[in-house]
C-alpha cells in the first residue's frame, strides 16, 4: 500500500486489561476492559462508525451554516450468535442537528439528510467498512514469541 492510504495505530500494554493506543501523529487514548473510565474497543467501534459519519456531515452542512447543536448517538447490542461468537448487531447513529433560523440555515437543513445518505453510501470508510464485512488477520509478529 501506498504511504497515502496505509493507516495504522500502535496498541501498549501497560496493565491487566488497560492499554495505550497510540497513532502516528502522536495522540494517545486509553483503552481497558471497561474496569474504569477508559474506553472499552465495542465504545471505540461506535465512535469511529458514529465519528466518521459526523465528520462528513458537518463538513458538508456547516459549509452553509454553523449548527447551533450537533450531537450524535451511536447504539447497538452487544450478541453472542448461533455460532457462539460475540459481536454487534442493530447499529444505529442518530444525528441531532439544528441550524439557526435564516437563508443559510434553510441551506443547511436542505443538506442534512442529502449529507446523512452519501456519508453512508459512500463517504465514512468505518461504517462501510463493517456493513462490507472486510476480513481482519490476526497474526503473531515475527520474534514476539522471544524470550
Amino acid at each position: 500500500m501506498s504511504e497515502d492510504t496505509f493507516r495504522s495505530v500502535e496498541i501498549e500494554r501497560t496493565s491487566v486489561g488497560q492499554y495505550i493506543v497510540r497513532n502516528a501523529r502522536g495522540g494517545t487514548m486509553s483503552m481497558g476492559a471497561g474496569q474504569d473510565d477508559s474506553f472499552t474497543p465495542v465504545e471505540l467501534l461506535l465512535a469511529a462508525i458514529g465519528g466518521c459519519t459526523a465528520i462528513d456531515v458537518d463538513h458538508i452542512t456547516s459549509r452553509r451554516a454553523e449548527p447551533t447543536q450537533f450531537t450524535v448517538e451511536v447504539t447497538g447490542d452487544k450478541i453472542r450468535d448461533d455460532a457462539g461468537g460475540n459481536r454487534m448487531q442493530n447499529l444505529t447513529v442518530a444525528f441531532t442537528v439544528t441550524f439557526p433560523p435564516g437563508a443559510d440555515g434553510d441551506k443547511a437543513r436542505e443538506a442534512l439528510p442529502r449529507s446523512l445518505q452519501q456519508s453512508h453510501d459512500r463517504l465514512c470508510t468505518v461504517s462501510r467498512t463493517v456493513e462490507l464485512g472486510t476480513p481482519v488477520s490476526i497474526v503473531e509478529a515475527a520474534g514476539s514469541s522471544e524470550g
